[in-house]
């Protein structure tokens, strides 16, 4: 079986730590063949798709596009950070400091930073927040894919890039733990709020693993154990959703298309 943690603070000790917690609950349930540790994929949708997949966690642009009916959805960790509401988030605008307070009209022939054209928070979110304000299908002069959300704050910071569309989490992280990567940045607005980063299993799973996965995250987010390891990460608690709330995600893909702005 395999089991990650890929989506925030990847190989970090307090994603360790959150997935022991998890595999005793797993193991009290009487799972067996539970991951020690955590993987560490390079190819994320191979990974994804493993037919031995046990737990991982995704964007929510793959759910509902690339992994559409190829793995389970468990549910999603509610974070405590801005832009959070339960299990909902959003993407901060960032921008630097001599941007901040110009309304989103003024980046209008600039230069946007996005992670990858299939992520919801760094992409679909900011497509579809810019669609009524595109002409002939342009609103950037360009966009230059940075690979991550760290990626792009650092293309804005050192001027490469005007704005970028950043996890709230991902932000709140960066902002706590590695204030350097933020100076000379604010957040200039927020683009519409989604379901948060999914938490899926293989399509395989059977219906009792999937049950006995929702449980185990149901108590590590209830036990004073593993509060530490909680607040390192953000997590404030686990709630089961069903796909359909999901589908908001698409539908925002949908209309900025429908406005004439396929890309950004």
């Amino acid at each position: 079986m395999l089991s990650s943690l890929p989506m925030y603070a990847a190989g970090s000790a307090a994603n360790a730590t959150l997935w022991q917690a998890i595999a005793e609950q797993l193991r009290l349930a009487g799972l067996v063949q539970v991951p020690d540790t955590l993987a560490q994929p390079d190819d994320l949708m191979a990974h994804w798709t493993d037919p031995s997949l046990l737990l991982s966690q995704t964007c929510g642009y793959p759910l509902t596009h690339a992994l559409a009916g190829r793995v389970q959805l468990v549910g999603a960790w509610a974070y405590a950070a801005p832009g959070c509401e339960g299990v909902y988030y959003r993407s901060q605008l960032v921008c630097r400091d001599a941007d901040a307070g110009q309304p989103l009209q003024a980046f209008r022939g600039r230069v946007v930073a996005y992670n990858s054209e299939d992520s919801q928070s760094g992409y679909n979110s900011l497509r579809a927040l810019l669609a009524p304000l595109a002409r002939d299908g342009r609103f950037f002069a360009s966009a230059v894919a940075s690979g991550s959300h760290r990626g792009s704050v650092e293309l804005v910071r050192s001027g490469q890039a005007d704005l970028a569309a950043v996890d709230c989490v991902t932000w709140a992280l960066l902002a706590r733990d590695q204030p350097e990567a933020v100076r000379g940045l604010q957040v200039c607005g927020q683009t519409a709020s989604a379901p948060g980063l999914p938490l899926v299993t293989s399509i395989h799973t059977p219906a009792a693993v999937l049950q006995a996965l929702r449980q185990a995250l149901h108590q590590v987010v209830a036990d004073p154990r593993w509060a530490e390891a909680r607040a390192a990460l953000l997590i404030q608690d686990f709630a089961e959703l069903p796909l359909s709330a999901y589908g908001v995600i698409p539908q925002m893909a949908q209309n900025a298309i429908d406005a004439g702005y396929p890309r950004l």
